[in-house]
């Protein structure tokens, strides 16, 4: 049986990784990437070439300037965004795909391009069911997938969580490192204590998410905000101490601070998100 041929719009490092997986899975791939001329009409060339179509961009308004021009020469075509949007910018394109013609599936691409292919990498997909089912197989190859329902804008929301998430933990590393790095010690000095600490508090999450879907933040509490947040001048307090700025984990003590002063001190920290749904 052939295999599906595939086009890929975008060959950045990550769009390289994609079209590697799909060539070593056997399938025939078109790639096409921007180029200062001629660029519309060799994008509708690599478009004419597959009926599945993968983008990855640097952001929504590349996509919109490579797929806009491209009309009903996208009819028929399943077009899979892999690039990193909100979900706003993901149903105003799936609504401009389905006025050409076309399927659209948004996706969210949680691994770095080395990890494209591998047991590691996961990638998050919305949009119609039918068409995602269709070319399951395809995808696959990329990572290990999850489709999420059929709102387009689900699978970008997902990402950006998971983003969030990885950028707070990031930010609380920088800073630990600039923190002992003030004082002589070497970041991988401390890189095995950092990494087994945070590997314990992970297992917070599953709780936190309890937490919040309840909307109990003070039942069996272990550590109050109110503790926590009497504490927290002593991380912004060192870190000044030490020379290094502490706009990195900052914004956490004025939450903190927020939510003890409107007379939630009792609560988990997970109290913390009612002052952003505010």
């Amino acid at each position: 049986m052939s295999k599906t041929p595939v086009t890929v719009l975008g060959l950045g490092d990550m769009g390289t990784a994609l079209a590697r997986a799909l060539l070593e899975g056997g399938h025939r791939t078109t790639v096409w990437n921007r180029t200062a001329a001629k660029a519309e009409a060799l994008a509708a060339e690599a478009v004419a070439a597959s009926r599945l179509v993968v983008v990855c961009l640097l952001d929504y308004d590349s996509v919109r300037q490579v797929l806009g021009p491209l009309g009903e020469a996208l009819a028929g075509r399943t077009v899979v965004n892999l690039t990193n949007g909100t979900p706003r910018q993901a149903r105003d394109l799936a609504a401009r795909a389905a006025g050409h013609g076309a399927e659209y599936i948004d996706g969210g691409i949680m691994a770095v391009p080395p990890m494209i292919g591998t047991p590691a990498a996961f990638l998050l997909y919305s949009g119609s069911p039918s068409a995602f089912a269709a070319h399951r197989s395809v995808l696959d190859l990329f990572g290990e997938s999850h489709h999420l329902g059929e709102d387009h804008g689900r699978a970008p929301l997902y990402d950006l969580a998971l983003l969030s998430a990885m950028y707070g933990m990031f930010s609380g590393v920088l800073h630990a490192y600039a923190l002992v790095r003030s004082d002589g010690v070497a970041a991988g000095d401390v890189a095995p204590l950092l990494g087994r600490w945070l590997t314990a508090m992970s297992g917070a999450v599953d709780g936190y998410a309890q937490r919040i879907d309840s909307g109990d933040h003070a039942t069996g509490v272990v550590s109050t905000i109110a503790m926590q947040s009497a504490a927290f001048g002593n991380f912004t307090g060192s870190a000044r101490d030490q020379g290094i700025s502490p706009e990195l984990i900052a914004p956490i003590g004025a939450l903190m601070a927020r939510r003890v002063a409107d007379g939630h001190g009792h609560e988990d920290l997970t109290g913390l998100v009612e002052l952003l749904t505010a």
